[in-house]
């Protein structure tokens, strides 16, 4: 037996002081659910008896997988994963997510997309594919980049300018297609446009053939949490039809807010 599996087994089966991982991110949890929310970094570790590094870490898979969300100014609350579940243990209807997508995807025939704002990127948590004969490369659980995106440039336009920046600063700007905006200048000529009009195109940005529009999805205080995208082929639907998209999906993100 290892020295840190002896050392574990003395203190009943836990990994370290503070516990295994899992014993952690339950505490984390339950920290950041606890009346008063959302709740500071420091208050979280404090409450949570976990070390700041790894609470940070957990927090980050955590958003990642959709059960807690960034409220900004370093503070987390509850995310949808985690409100559907509560609602479920506690008898009640879970948030109807699916039925939302389902009527976007219905009244534009098209493919549809959730997302959240995960750090540098985006994380689709729901795909529902369209009842045309194409299938894009996206899946549940992909990352993607902010500013090739529909939806990351949304929730980019969305938020306080030196944020974006330092985001688009620290993941830079890959080139996925020749349509990809690769320069600062013209990101932020970009997402002004994007403040304008009150969504986002992604014209093959990030996958060629593919054309999106996306917006964001907004907490109570304004921040995006993450974002809805209609995704359509280039040789079907026109620039001009897919713009025509935008009162439909408008309504869906005012229809996912409370649920997010």
């Amino acid at each position: 037996m290892s020295t840190e599996e002896a050392a574990g087994g003395a203190r009943g089966g836990r990994t370290s002081a503070a516990g295994s991982a899992l014993e952690k991110s339950l505490r984390i949890l339950e920290a950041v659910a606890a009346p008063g929310g959302p709740h500071r970094l420091t208050d979280v570790t404090a409450a949570a008896a976990v070390p700041k590094s790894s609470t940070f870490r957990i927090l980050a898979s955590l958003v990642e997988q959709g059960f807690v969300r960034p409220e900004g100014d370093g503070r987390y609350g509850v995310g949808p994963r985690l409100r559907a579940l509560s609602a479920v243990v506690t008898g009640g209807e879970p948030a109807s997510i699916e039925e939302i997508l389902y009527e976007l995807r219905q009244t534009t025939g098209q493919a549809v997309h959730l997302a959240l704002h995960s750090g540098e990127s985006i994380t689709y948590i729901r795909k529902l594919e369209s009842a045309q004969p194409f299938r894009t490369a996206s899946r549940v659980g992909m990352r993607m980049p902010l500013h090739t995106t529909a939806i990351g440039k949304s929730i980019l336009a969305h938020l306080p300018a030196a944020e974006a920046a330092e985001l688009i600063s620290a993941a830079g700007l890959p080139r996925r297609t020749p349509n990809t905006l690769t320069t600062p200048e013209a990101l932020r000529a970009e997402l002004a446009a994007v403040r304008d009009r009150g969504f986002a195109l992604d014209d093959e940005e990030n996958e060629p053939t593919i054309r999106c529009i996306g917006a964001a999805i907004l907490g109570p205080t304004g921040r995006p949490v993450g974002g809805v995208s209609v995704t359509t082929v280039t040789f079907l639907v026109s620039r001009e039809e897919i713009e025509s998209y935008a009162p439909a999906l408008h309504a869906a993100t005012r229809a996912l807010a409370p649920l997010l």
